[in-house]
């Protein structure tokens, strides 16, 4: 096995700053401000083509497109003494509900993705109409919050939402009214939130509100509109103390308190590394992924049972398979993960944090069980014995927001940009368009992966152009892969996780290469080696409507692949044979996740 692939995860965090050899800065740099390694491309420049990403896209995109605007902005307008025609929503969105009206700014951000991705008419048209539907609720007082009672109870959370959406309805979607809205929205909210940031233990412990990823916003804000007003509260609603500070540190602070708000507060920590060019932030962001990674993660790469982190070395994971249903909170705390994962990605160009990303994008997110058409949604991911996937007890809880924005970046995920090219991060059919010192680039993927294991990246360009391709190699491979250009064996190095093939690239060069996926176990901790998940390449397989007694590993050596169900094994078994899918697969079939080895 090779050794830097084999040990990646489990290296120390000490220099993970240092620049990878050879790899050129991309960012241009003020005094206070840190250069990037990679930088992620626009939403336009890339587009899914095929495979199990878009078919799910596509699926999310209709979804979310069919929400009706009257029944959406009903609650504000009944709010505001508007006329207000449509059906309720129910669930949380109703003005009786939990947290009337919580989403909306999070549905306008995911279409407003999508049709920035797309070049989507309807998708834009929607955009513009909620946003304009939106702003003619708000009256002279700026009031935001939907429904009575609203600001009190999760007001930092209904912000963060209300502005993300206005700050992709401007940037994507070309919405001016968007961008007059963010300081009104923020006066609006000044009356109900707090002076600094506060911290929240548990899943229920108070307060129950999160500024934790505030900052994000409120500095995108704030690069928007030149208000200082953003600017200043988003530093005081950064955790140092309770939590960068210590986590920068190299201490574990993550045991007992919420899983999604502290995971989804390191992409302000990311975000405040940029602006405010603290290098606290980004050792703070290294440090809770290698927690994360050694001592928090289920094989999906998920974690968080009962929403909470679980104390290390203490068989917690393992306990929560039969403790508890509630896994992993999927939509949030994939999009936390996935970002979390571009910040560290662009930061140092390195590949284990590529990894992270596949592994919950393709087992967590991918997985999720479809939305229906009125608002039943995913929530938890199950991974005890026999479990389902089930929709969430009440309607339109707060993961209907983050679904939608976290499949609509599925775009940002499979490409980098690098001064001196592009990096390959996922391996899916698709398309990316960039200009390379003056000169109009395409690059085409065909793969059928993860389901199998050969890719092709064909090259498009008016004029032959000089430029390094960097291709990640994922750390379960047991050797690196054979690269060809043109038939012929390509020459390279590797940097970081990636292998990177410099030449001067002409239209119609085409490379291949195989990543030879073999099933492996993984243990569940480290108290419990013999409970395991099966993976293969990126992929958790599971098994398919399991036999009723306990979950015992089979022979991998005999699986043998189901003919006419790609990705699909069958193993030969007493009594009945025993069908592995890949989690993502599953539907409504009954399944099972970690087994017992002999």
């Amino acid at each position: 096995m090779r050794g830097d692939l084999s040990r990646r995860r489990f290296l120390g965090y000490a220099g993970a700053t240092a620049l990878a050899s050879g790899l050129p800065r991309v960012a241009s740099a003020t005094a206070h401000q840190p250069r990037t390694l990679l930088e992620e491309f626009d939403y336009g420049q890339v587009q899914l083509t095929g495979g199990p990403l878009k078919e799910q896209y596509d699926r999310v995109l209709a979804n979310y497109l069919a929400l009706d605007n009257d029944r959406l902005l009903k609650v504000y307008r009944e709010r505001a003494g508007l006329p207000a025609p449509g059906a309720a929503m129910g669930g949380w969105y109703d003005a009786d509900g939990f947290v009337p009206g919580h989403t909306l700014g999070q549905y306008i951000s995911g279409l407003a993705r999508m049709g920035r991705t797309n070049g989507d008419k309807a998708c834009l048209a929607k955009v513009g109409a909620l946003v304009e539907g939106f702003a003619a609720t708000m009256s002279g007082d700026d009031r935001i919050f939907a429904g009575p009672n609203a600001e009190r109870v999760w007001p930092c959370y209904i912000l963060d939402k209300h502005l993300a959406g206005l700050i992709d309805a401007y940037n994507l979607g070309g919405v001016e009214q968007a961008r007059a809205l963010l300081p009104r929205v923020l006066h609006g909210a000044l009356p109900f939130i707090p002076d600094q940031g506060r911290d929240r233990i548990g899943k229920n412990n108070p307060p129950y509100d999160e500024t934790y990823v505030l900052p994000e916003t409120l500095f995108t804000s704030h690069e928007i509109t030149g208000d200082a007003a953003f600017r200043d509260r988003a530093r005081a609603y950064l955790l140092d103390r309770e939590f960068f500070d210590p986590l920068a540190r190299g201490e574990d602070v993550l045991p007992g308190r919420h899983a999604y708000s502290h995971a989804i507060a390191l992409s302000s920590a990311g975000k405040a590394h940029l602006v405010l060019g603290d290098e606290k932030y980004l050792h703070a962001m290294q440090s809770a992924w290698q927690i994360l990674a050694a001592t928090q993660q289920y094989a999906s790469g998920g974690w968080g049972p009962n929403e909470t982190f679980i104390l290390p070395h203490k068989g917690q994971l393992y306990d929560s398979l039969h403790s508890t249903d509630d896994h992993f909170e999927t939509p949030c705390g994939s999009y936390a993960a996935i970002k979390l994962a571009r910040y560290l990605l662009c930061a140092t160009a390195d590949g284990r944090y590529g990894d992270g990303l596949e592994r919950v994008l393709f087992n967590a997110i991918l997985a999720a069980r479809q939305p229906d058409s009125d608002g039943d949604y995913p929530y938890y991911s199950m991974y005890g014995p026999r479990a389902h996937k089930v929709y969430y007890a009440k309607k339109w809880p707060c993961c209907s927001g983050t679904l939608v924005q976290c499949v609509a970046d599925y775009v940002k995920n499979i490409y980098f940009r690098a001064a001196d090219g592009v990096a390959v991060n996922l391996y899916a059919p698709s398309t990316v368009r960039w200009n390379q010192n003056g000169a109009a680039i395409a690059l085409t993927q065909e793969t059928g992966y993860p389901l199998s294991h050969g890719v092709t990246i064909k090259v498009d360009c008016a004029a032959p152009a000089s430029f390094a391709l960097r291709l990640r190699l994922p750390e379960w491979l047991q050797r690196e892969p054979a690269i060809r250009v043109n038939g012929e064996r390509a020459s390279g190095e590797t940097q970081r996780g990636f292998a990177v093939i410099k030449r001067r690239w002409k239209s119609g060069d085409t490379m291949t290469f195989d990543l030879p996926l073999a099933l492996r176990t993984e243990a569940i901790d480290d108290l419990h080696p013999k409970t395991v998940a099966v993976l293969r390449g990126p992929l958790v397989y599971v098994e398919l409507n399991p036999r009723p007694g306990p979950a015992a590993l089979g022979h991998l050596e005999k699986q043998t692949a189901v003919a006419g169900a790609p990705g699909a094994f069958v193993e030969q078994a007493e009594g009945s044979d025993r069908v592995h899918v890949p989690l993502y697969a599953v539907e409504e079939e009954s399944y099972t996740t970690y087994f017992e080895k002999s």
